[in-house]
C-alpha cells in the first residue's frame, strides 16, 4: 500500500468514527444524557410533607435536650432512620421556618422564594400568580425534566381532583392534586376518589391505595422515566395532616407509648397566655382540648407517629433508587414540610400560631461531595430562602428577583457547624402578627398585644417573655428595628392596616 493509499484509508477511518459518534447521539433521548454527562447537572428531589412537627423526627431529636426532643413523655417520640440519613450525610438546619404558618402562602412562598403578599396566594384557597417564576420553571428553562407529584393547595380548595391548568413550571403535572388528606385512594375504570379508612375496609383491596404510597409509587415511576437526563421532581405527601390515621402496619406501631401531656399544657401556663396563642377569653378552634379530651387526644398522636414511620419508609424507597440506579452522588435531596403541628403544646392542636411547634419546620438536605456530611447549621432562615439557594448550590443563574437570601455558602463551605446571628422574620397570613427571628431570640410583635420576646436557648418551652426586662433592652430593640425594615422592604400588609402593631 502507498502512502497515498495509506493516508485516504485512514481519512476514511476516521471519518467512518466520528459519523458513528455522531450518530451515537442523534437521538432527542442520546442527546440529553450526553448533555447531562458533560455538564453534570445536578438532579433534585424535593419530599415535602404537611403539618409536620420538626420533633418526629429523630434527626432533630438527637441534638434537642431530652426534654425537648420528648415533650410528650421520656422516649415518646417516632423513629425516622431514612431521614436521618439525609442529615447524617448532608446538613440539618435547626433554625428553618415557614414564611407563615399555614399551608398556601408557605407553598407559595417555597417554590417562588417570595414572601406570600408577593406570590397571589397569601391565604388557603387561593391561587398563585401565574407571572412568578418559581424555582420549577427556572430549572425548566435550563434544561431540566420538571415533574409534582402530591398535594398543591396553590390552585383553590377542591379536592381529590388533577388536572391543574397552571403548572408553574412543573411541565409533569398530571399528579398534581389540588387538594385533600383522606388516607386512601379509591381507584376505580380509571376514576379516582380519596375516602376513609372504614370505606376502604369495606372495597376490594386491589382497588384501594394509601395516598403516601401511591404519590410515593408516582414519583418512582417518574425518576425512572427521566433517570438518564437533569431532572427536577418535588413529592408532596398529604401526611401527617389530619384525620391522624396510619394505614397497618404503621397504626399499632406506637401503640404501647404512654403518652404525657407537654409541660406547657398546665393550667398554670395556659392561663396566662396571650391571645395570639388562643389565650383570653375567645379560645379560637385549635385551643383548649381539655384534660378528659387528652386521653382521647392521645391516640391520635400515635396514630401521627405512624404517619411519620410510613413517610419515612417511603423516602427509604426513594433512598433505594437513586443508589441502585448509581444516582445518588449527583442528587439532591430535600426533606421539608409546609408547617408544623402543635399538637397539645400550650393546649393546643394544628398550626397557625408563632411557637416553635407550628412555625419552625423541618429541613434536611443532601448532595454528596457538596454538602459536608453531618453539617449542622444553626443561621435563621425561612423557606422564602430555598429558591435562591437551592438554585445556587445547583449552579443555575436566573435573573429572577427574590425576596429570599442565597445562603447556598452555609450549605457549600467545609464547616460542620454554621452560626450566625442574622434576623429574618415570618407572619400570620394577613399581617396581624409578625415574628421576628434568630437562631435564638423570637420577638412577636401583634395588633392585640405587647410585644413578645422568647429567648429559645434559656427558655425553649416559650413561656417567659423577656421584652421588658432590661438585660434583654438592646436584643429587643435590635430584633425591632431589623423586623421594621423587612416588613417595610417587603411591603407586609399588616403595616397597611389602620389598626397599627403595639411595639411598647
Amino acid at each position: 500500500m502507498n502512502t497515498k493509499t495509506l493516508l485516504a484509508s485512514i481519512f476514511i477511518c476516521v471519518a467512518l468514527i466520528l459519523g458513528c459518534k455522531t450518530k451515537s447521539a442523534s437521538t432527542p433521548k442520546e442527546k440529553q444524557k450526553l448533555s447531562a454527562t458533560s455538564q453534570n447537572k445536578p438532579n433534585l428531589i424535593v419530599i415535602h410533607t404537611d403539618e409536620h412537627n420538626f420533633r418526629t423526627l429523630s434527626c432533630y431529636q438527637n441534638i434537642l435536650s431530652e426534654e425537648q426532643a420528648f415533650v410528650w413523655g421520656k422516649g415518646n417520640n417516632s423513629k425516622t432512620p431514612n431521614i436521618d440519613k439525609l442529615a447524617n450525610g448532608g446538613a440539618i438546619s435547626t433554625s428553618y421556618y415557614c414564611a407563615s404558618p399555614v399551608c398556601t402562602p408557605s407553598r407559595a412562598s417555597l417554590i417562588t422564594g417570595l414572601y406570600p403578599q408577593a406570590t397571589g396566594a397569601p391565604k388557603n384557597g387561593l391561587h398563585i400568580s401565574e407571572d412568578v417564576p418559581t424555582f420549577a420553571t427556572i430549572l425548566r428553562d435550563n434544561g431540566y425534566s420538571t415533574s409534582y407529584v402530591g398535594k398543591w393547595h396553590l390552585a383553590g380548595e377542591e379536592k381529590y381532583t388533577f388536572g391543574v391548568k397552571y403548572k408553574a413550571g412543573f411541565e409533569d403535572n398530571r399528579f398534581m392534586m389540588r387538594g385533600g388528606h383522606a388516607p386512601y385512594f379509591h381507584i376505580k375504570d380509571g376514576k379516582i376518589k380519596g375516602i376513609g379508612d372504614r370505606a376502604a375496609a369495606r372495597l376490594p383491596k386491589d382497588e384501594i391505595i394509601h395516598l403516601t404510597d401511591y404519590f410515593t409509587d408516582k414519583t418512582l415511576e417518574i425518576i425512572e422515566r427521566d433517570k438518564d437526563k437533569p431532572f427536577a421532581i418535588m413529592l408532596s405527601i398529604p401526611d401527617p395532616h389530619t384525620p391522624d390515621y396510619a394505614k397497618p402496619p404503621y397504626n399499632t406501631m406506637y401503640k404501647d407509648l404512654n403518652i404525657k401531656a407537654p409541660k406547657t399544657m398546665a393550667p398554670e401556663y395556659v392561663a396566662i397566655k396571650p391571645s395570639w396563642a388562643g389565650g383570653g377569653d375567645k379560645p379560637d378552634n385549635n385551643e383548649a382540648i381539655g384534660k378528659k379530651a387528652f386521653t382521647r387526644e392521645k391516640e391520635a398522636l400515635k396514630q401521627y407517629f405512624g404517619m411519620v414511620s410510613h413517610i419515612d419508609d417511603s423516602v427509604g424507597r426513594i433512598l433505594k433508587f437513586l443508589e441502585d440506579n448509581r444516582l445518588a452522588e449527583n442528587t439532591i435531596v430535600v426533606f421539608t414540610s409546609d408547617h408544623g403541628d402543635m399538637f397539645f403544646e400550650h393546649n393546643r392542636r394544628n398550626k397557625g400560631v408563632p411557637y416553635e411547634a407550628s412555625a419552625r419546620i423541618p429541613f434536611v438536605i443532601r448532595y454528596p461531595d457538596r454538602i459536608p456530611s453531618g453539617k449542622v447549621i444553626n443561621t435563621a432562615y425561612t423557606n422564602v430562602d430555598f429558591t435562591p439557594t437551592i438554585l445556587s448550590i445547583m449552579g443555575v443563574e436566573t435573573d429572577a428577583e427574590f425576596h429570599g437570601l442565597d445562603t447556598s455558602k452555609d450549605f457549600l463551605n467545609d464547616k460542620k457547624v454554621v452560626n450566625s446571628d442574622r434576623i429574618t422574620y415570618y407572619a400570620k397570613s394577613g399581617g396581624w402578627w409578625v415574628t421576628a427571628v434568630n437562631d435564638r431570640y423570637k420577638l412577636v410583635i401583634d395588633k392585640n398585644e405587647p410585644p413578645y420576646l422568647f429567648d429559645l436557648k434559656e427558655d425553649p418551652n416559650e413561656l417567659i417573655n423577656f421584652y421588658k426586662d432590661p438585660a434583654y433592652g438592646e436584643i429587643a430593640r435590635s430584633m425591632q428595628t431589623e423586623l421594621f425594615k423587612q416588613l417595610e422592604r417587603y411591603d407586609e400588609p399588616g403595616l397597611k392596616n389602620k389598626k397599627p402593631y403595639i411595639v411598647k
